[in-house]
């Protein structure tokens, strides 16, 4: 019975006949290879002779993914280059179009479109990088958008216009011709801010209507055998697996797909993980100490150095010290001639109330706290301040008083005294739908943050988030209406299910002079600045912090990950060379 299904599968992907041709579809193609902006997809049940397969993966370029798919005998053409390709992990997916029926309408916050405009490229190249994937050409994706072969789809928001979400599909009747024309569904990827959802859903489906609407039998997907989740999504799209196979190129990018997965330092975070891929690609050797508090140690030639994260031994104890106490930090800062907020140490009630009383609105936080703990915003009542010193003395020995401030939370990386990332940090926020509770929608929030920063970003249902729902007029058991953006929380930490925004290229080049300034000042290596700024490309400013171990995984696309690395190792740097 497999042996059958094996060959159904595999003869639907043939080469149209003259028959075919004759019924108006494209002409048989052999040899058929098709640029898809992130690499090219080798369409292998069109090459007679798998050796000619193989040569054509052999002529990927450098920063490329290409895929040959459609093989019946992937252990022959790998073994035209063993030492160069591998077989794909991947299992195969078909959904077949004329048994798929589109659900009803449903209201969402967004919308999915075609590619319009050069700004979509640059926003699909965002959210490739932010996810990992391989960027695509923007001139080559440009110039396809106009070509049958090609379609990009794009979510939308409806409120911001943000694009959110991409997939391409490639109608395998328009690019190498079938007997039984098909189409399939490539580089699916949503945002890890977005907040709503059945965004991977919908694009799907818009493909699958897409394409049924232009006559197609099937559309088929390639997905990580372990990939449980976004297996999940499609069996209940109503895709069935089948035996296809791919095979690909030996490289730096695919490396995790053919390398022995203890030289990956599984069970690190995402936070030490970005790290230690960049030193492996460049041949640093890797020693993993400590997993689980993200401690390893990166050796090339004679040199090696600890780390925590991005926290090395470059690093000195007293700079870290400086960054530790927010006090400290502040007071050096100020001294410096930066612009920096009020504070004053939390003492008795009298002294707190007066603090209070001058400067109209404090943030409550421990002195030493970090990721967001115990932390309180825009706090007026003498009351609420009480009650957030208490919180806050769990998190630290002393509390601090800071005059609240205004403005957009931005964090900005700064590597060896130059800025290299920028970003906007946004509090965690709910979008209704017009039948869940507030506490419904934070639980889904969480677990879609969660799932896209490898379980380091959640919403805390705790005292400060009832607060801030229940200043704006609502409770934790509330049907938020449809389309209604709720903040459930004042501060912006990623740690308490905040998102972050990259603002790199707009940053303001005062702001860029300041966090340089005070990287300095605090004789520090490495350090995320986080400013208050009323908008990101004008000069007002305050400084409120310095991390001395930022998380540079929340940063990408911006080279983070390359310039630490730059930093320890310097040379280091190499071209990508294919293995």
């Amino acid at each position: 019975m497999m042996r059958k299904q094996a060959q159904r599968a595999l003869r639907l992907g043939r080469a149209s006949t003259p028959q075919a041709e004759a019924r108006g579809q494209s002409p048989a193609r052999s040899n058929a290879v098709t640029d898809c902006g992130w690499g090219r997809l080798i369409a292998g049940h069109t090459f007679a002779d798998p050796a000619d397969v193989a040569a054509a993966l052999l002529q990927e370029q450098p920063g490329q993914r290409d895929i040959a798919f459609y093989l019946d005998k992937p252990h022959v053409v790998v073994s035209h280059a063993p030492a160069q390709l591998f077989v794909d992990p991947s299992e195969t997916f078909r959904l077949w179009l004329n048994q798929y029926t589109p659900p009803r309408a449903a209201r969402r916050g967004f919308t999915i479109r075609r590619l319009r405009s050069r700004a979509d490229v640059a926003a699909i190249n965002a959210i490739y990088r932010a996810r990992r994937m391989v960027p695509v050409d923007p001139a080559r994706v440009w110039g396809q958008r106009a070509d049958r072969r090609v379609v990009y789809a794009l979510a939308e928001d409806r409120h911001s216009g943000e694009v959110i979400g991409v997939a391409m599909g490639l109608d395998h009747a328009e690019a190498f011709g079938e007997a039984e024309t098909g189409a399939s569904l490539w580089a699916l990827a949503v945002s890890p801010q977005a907040s709503h959802p059945g965004i991977g859903e919908a694009l799907a489906r818009y493909l699958a209507e897409h394409f049924q609407a232009r006559g197609r039998a099937f559309m088929d997907l390639s997905v990580l055998h372990d990939n449980a989740s976004a297996i999940a999504l499609y069996r209940k799209l109503g895709f069935q697996n089948i035996p296809v196979f791919a095979v690909k190129r030996r490289n730096a990018i695919n490396a995790p797909l053919f390398t022995d997965s203890s030289t990956q330092a599984d069970g690190l975070n995402p936070y030490a993980r970005i790290i230690v891929d960049e030193a492996q690609r460049r041949g640093i050797r890797v020693e993993v100490i400590d997993a689980e508090n993200g401690y390893f140690k990166l050796s090339l030639g004679g040199r090696s150095v600890v780390c925590r994260e991005s926290l090395s031994e470059l690093t000195s104890a007293v700079a870290m010290s400086r960054c530790a106490d927010k006090h400290v930090t502040v007071r050096l800062l100020a001294q410096a001639g930066l612009s920096v907020p009020c504070q004053t140490l939390a003492a008795d009630a009298a002294h707190n109330a007066a603090f209070l009383r001058e400067q109209g609105a404090i943030v409550v936080k421990p002195v030493d706290g970090e990721q967001g703990k115990g932390i309180s915003v825009n706090i007026s009542a003498t009351e609420d301040m009480e009650t957030a010193i208490e919180n806050a003395s769990h998190f630290g020995e002393r509390v601090l008083l800071e005059q609240y401030c205004e403005g957009q939370d931005l964090r900005i990386v700064v590597i060896n005294h130059q800025v290299v990332a920028a970003a906007v940090r946004k509090p965690a926020s709910v979008v209704g739908d017009g039948q869940s509770t507030i506490a419904q929608l934070i639980d889904k929030q969480s677990r879609r943050r969660a799932a896209a920063t490898g379980g380091e970003s959640r919403i805390p249902v705790d005292g400060e988030t009832r607060r801030c729902i229940g200043l704006q007029g609502f409770t934790l058991e509330d049907v938020l209406p449809f389309g209604e953006t709720l903040a459930v929380r004042k501060t912006a930490n990623l740690h308490t299910g905040g998102t972050i925004h990259d603002v790199t290229g707009q940053l303001h080049p005062a702001l860029k002079s300041a966090a340089e300034h005070a990287s300095r000042v605090l004789d520090i290596p490495v350090t995320g600045l986080d400013f208050l700024v009323r908008a990101i490309d004008q000069p007002e400013h305050v400084i409120i912090e310095a991390n001395e171990r930022p998380g540079l995984a929340n940063h990408e696309p911006q080279p983070t990950a390359q310039r630490f690395v730059d930093l320890l190792f310097p040379g280091s740097a190499t071209e990508e060379v294919h293995a």
